[in-house]
């Protein structure tokens, strides 16, 4: 085989590899995860919130919009609750000397019967002032889900649909997805939907909307370590990772 041909061939090996997703994350804005401690499905105490955001710092991230669930019944979060959390998670970043950290306190709000009087009197947490995190439950769209965009908008903040991909009532492709967005409405992404963590199917509606431009941010969704395990664990292709660049860039300039 002649030197030209190696070079071809090493060079083509390189290229065709996958990377893992962790790579791309440096300076990345994680506006979506659950590492407040104690008050959702999230981490469980303050010391899995540090080991979380540790974890996150071994690939680079160290800006973080901390988004608790409020969820009627199960997380009745409100404003007071979220910053009693934020606030004794940023004592004890202090008190290990993570003064890098930068982490702010928004929502995740569940559109449910109890949303629109929250929105009303304005108990709702937006991110950078201007978006509000909205999700709806994974089995069936939530019957007042139209009525509660419409209100969001008269309130004027941007809707932001967490993790389009992971409701089962969604199929790949389905018109549903733009009528969405022509309604306004912006889609986030979980970053672990681009590996198999929620199933080959979202894996695939994942893709699908990435391809057809739905997705405006990327974000985590992290719960605990063993989802952040995963997280390092995902590689993806060079067709992917060009597509990414842009939705990674865009979460870090809206929401650095």
């Amino acid at each position: 085989m002649g030197s030209n041909a190696i070079v071809s061939r090493i060079m083509f090996q390189i290229f065709s590899k996958k990377r893992f997703l962790v790579d791309l994350l440096a300076g990345f804005v994680d506006m979506h995860n659950h590492i407040l401690p104690g008050i959702d499905d999230g981490a469980k105490n303050v010391r899995e919130s540090i080991e979380l955001i540790k974890g996150f710092g071994e690939f680079g991230v160290s800006n973080f919009v901390a988004t608790p669930h409020i969820m009627h019944n199960y997380y009745p979060n409100n404003p007071e609750t979220i910053e009693k959390s934020l606030m004794l998670l940023k004592s004890e970043l202090l008190k290990e000397g993570m003064t890098n950290i930068a982490i702010s306190g928004a929502a995740e709000h569940m559109i449910d019967a109890n949303f629109e009087t929250l929105l009303e009197d304005n108990l709702v947490l937006p991110i950078r002032k201007n978006y509000l995190l909205i999700e709806m439950s994974y089995l069936q769209p939530a019957i007042n889900f139209d009525s509660s965009v419409q209100k969001i908008a008269s309130k004027r903040f941007f809707p932001i649909l967490a993790h389009p991909e992971r409701y089962v009532y969604l199929k790949s492709g389905s018109k549903k997805y733009r009528n969405y967005k022509e309604q306004g409405l912006l889609f986030q992404l979980n970053l672990l939907s681009l590996g198999e963590y929620y199933g080959k199917d979202v894996h695939k509606k994942a893709l699908k909307l990435i391809e057809d431009g739905h997705i405006d941010f990327l974000g985590s969704d992290i719960h605990n370590m063993a989802q952040l395990q995963n997280l390092r664990e995902i590689k993806i292709n060079n067709k992917l990772v060009e597509s990414l660049f842009p939705l990674i860039e865009k979460t870090i300039y809206d929401f650095y």
